[in-house]
C-alpha cells in the first residue's frame, strides 16, 4: 500500500534537506515547501515535488494537500538565529509562531493527521541541572526559545481539540553533514561553532571566536551535546511512524546523545581532522550562554527503534568538512 506523502517545509534548509534525504531513503513519498530566504533549491533531490512559497499562504498550502494527497507535516520552516531573535523579536514571533499556526490550521481544515515539529533545547533556557530532560522547568531567556515553546502549546492544544497528533523534537546542538555529501550546511556567515571551524580551516575565515574562558567546566569553556544532523533526520523518520501506529498518542522528545563536548575539545577535533591548527580567539562570553547544555536521551530511545550511526565527534567533523569542500565547488570557489 502507497504510503501517503510527507509534506517538509523548510526542505531546502540545512535539517530539512536531510529529513527530506532521510524519508526519501526509506522509500518515503515526499513534497517540500521553502520560500528559499535561507534555503537552496539544489539542496532537494531530482524528483521531489518542489513549492516555492510561504507556509502563511493558506491556498498554496491548501492546493498542495490536494495535489500532493498530503498525509502528515514535518515543519522545520522557521528563523534560528538566537542573537537575531532579542534584536528583532516581531520577526521570529512572526516567522516561528503566526507562522506556524497558520500552517496548524491549515493541517486541521485539511484533515493533515500528522504533525512533526523542530523545536529546540533553547525552550530549557538556561538549566539549573544537566543533563536535561523533557520535564525541566522551561523558561526560554530569549525569542527565538520562547517562539518555539509557544508552538509547542499550539500543538498541544490542537492535538486535544482535533484529529491530529503530533511530536516535538527539542534540537540540542545540530551539526555535520549528509555522509554522502549530498547535502550540508549551507548558509552563508552560519553561527554554528562546527561549521565555522571548518571554514577557519578551509580558510574562509580568518579565525574562530571563543567565547567565554571563565565557564564552570572542566577547561572554562562552554559544553555542548553535538548531534549528528543524519542522526536526527532518521530520528524524524522514526517519530513519523510512531504517530501513525499510535493516532491518539503525541511526543515529546529530546534529541541529543546525552554526552558533551567543550568548545575547545570541537576545535581540537577539527585541529586532528584538518591536520591543521586553527587560529583560535578569546572573546568575552555572551549573555546567556549556560555553562553546559547536555542532554538527558532516555524517552527517545525508550520511545523509538533509534540508533544513533554517527556519535562521534571527529566524524561529525569530517562530514562537515567534506560538505564545506563540495560547496566551495558549488558556489566557484567563493
Amino acid at each position: 500500500m502507497q504510503r501517503p506523502p510527507v509534506l517538509v517545509t523548510g526542505g531546502a534548509g540545512y535539517i530539512g534537506s536531510h529529513a527530506v534525504l532521510a524519508l526519501v531513503d526509506r522509500g518515503w513519498p515526499v513534497c517540500v515547501i521553502d520560500n528559499l530566504t535561507t534555503g537552496f533549491r539544489f539542496a532537494i533531490p531530482e524528483g521531489v515535488p518542489f513549492y516555492e512559497g510561504d507556509i502563511e499562504d493558506d491556498a498554496l498550502l491548501a492546493r498542495i494537500f490536494a495535489e500532493q494527497k498530503v498525509g502528515s507535516i514535518m515543519h522545520f520552516a522557521g528563523s534560528i538565529i538566537v542573537p537575531e531573535s532579542v534584536e528583532n523579536p516581531l520577526k521570529y514571533y512572526h516567522n516561528n509562531t503566526a507562522k506556524t499556526r497558520a500552517l496548524i490550521g491549515a493541517a486541521v481544515t485539511s484533515g493533515v493527521p500528522h504533525f512533526i515539529f523542530s523545536s529546540t533545547a533553547a525552550t530549557y533556557g538556561v538549566p539549573e541541572v544537566s543533563p536535561v530532560t523533557e520535564d525541566s522547568p522551561k523558561a526560554p531567556i530569549n525569542p527565538y526559545g520562547m517562539s518555539k515553546l509557544m508552538t509547542e502549546f499550539m500543538l498541544a492544544d490542537t492535538a486535544r481539540a482535533h484529529a491530529l497528533n503530533y511530536c516535538a523534537l527539542r534540537y540540542f546542538n545540530v551539526a555535520g553533514a549528509d555522509p554522502q555529501a549530498r547535502t550540508g550546511q549551507s548558509t552563508a556567515g552560519a553561527t554554528h561553532l562546527i561549521k565555522v571551524a571548518v571554514e577557519a580551516a578551509l580558510g574562509k575565515r580568518e579565525y574562530v571566536g571563543v567565547f567565554g574562558t571563565d565557564f564552570d567546566t572542566p577547561d572554562g569553556t562552554g559544553v555542548r551535546d553535538y548531534i549528528h544532523v543524519t542522526d536526527l533526520a532518521e530520528a524524524h523518520v522514526l517519530a513519523l511512524e510512531a504517530l501513525i501506529a499510535e493516532p491518539a498518542r503525541s511526543l515529546t522528545m529530546n534529541c541529543g546523545y546525552g554526552r558533551g563536548f567543550s568548545v575547545l575539545e570541537v576545535l581540537d577535533a577539527v585541529d586532528r581532522v584538518t591536520n591543521q591548527i586553527i587560529d583560535r580567539r578569546l572573546q568575552d562570553r555572551r549573555a546567556g550562554d549556560p555553562d553546559s547544555l547536555i542532554s538527558d536521551n532516555s524517552r527517545i530511545k525508550a520511545t523509538l527503534p533509534w540508533q544513533p550511526r554517527y556519535a562521534d565527534l571527529e566524524t561529525i567533523v569530517s562530514h562537515a568538512l567534506a560538505w564545506e569542500r563540495k560547496l566551495t565547488g558549488l558556489r566557484g570557489g567563493a
